[in-house]
């Protein structure tokens, strides 16, 4: 989805990871990246989340080339940074057209699919049980 916003073309990307729900909006520009306010170093002080968050980027050559407005909510950093990653993925698709067949066979526009088990009745979680006692 595309957007125009004080004369400025914005390019949209959701992504999910977990219980998180990114919004990414993307634009040509001079490689600025906020997450919520903050930048990506304070938001992500985890390497490897911050890594994660913004891989698409460095992967497509256009780190210095975008600004990156990110609104991140629900689950924890973790899946909000996959979540980004999914998020910027689909912007940068949609930003320019010929990225998508190499961000599709790195899979960077696959959703990750594994969630949270439900807890069943009659133990403890979703595999652990009460503990048992013969006697």
């Amino acid at each position: 989805m595309e957007a125009t916003l004080g004369g400025v073309k914005w390019f949209l990307g959701t992504g999910r990871r977990k219980e998180s729900v990114v919004r990414v909006f993307l634009r040509a520009g001079s490689g600025k990246i906020t997450v919520n306010g903050k930048t990506v170093d304070e938001y992500f002080p985890n390497h490897a989340w911050k890594h994660a968050a913004i891989e698409a980027l460095k992967f497509t050559n256009t780190l210095d080339q975008v600004d990156v407005k990110v609104t991140a909510n629900g689950g924890g950093v973790g899946g909000q940074s996959g979540a980004m990653r999914m998020g910027l993925s689909r912007a940068l698709a949609r930003y320019n057209p010929e990225l998508r067949p190499a961000l599709r066979t790195n899979g960077f526009l696959t959703r990750d699919s594994r969630m949270k088990e439900r807890k069943k009745y009659g133990q403890k979680g979703a595999r652990k049980r009460f503990q048992f006692t013969k006697r």
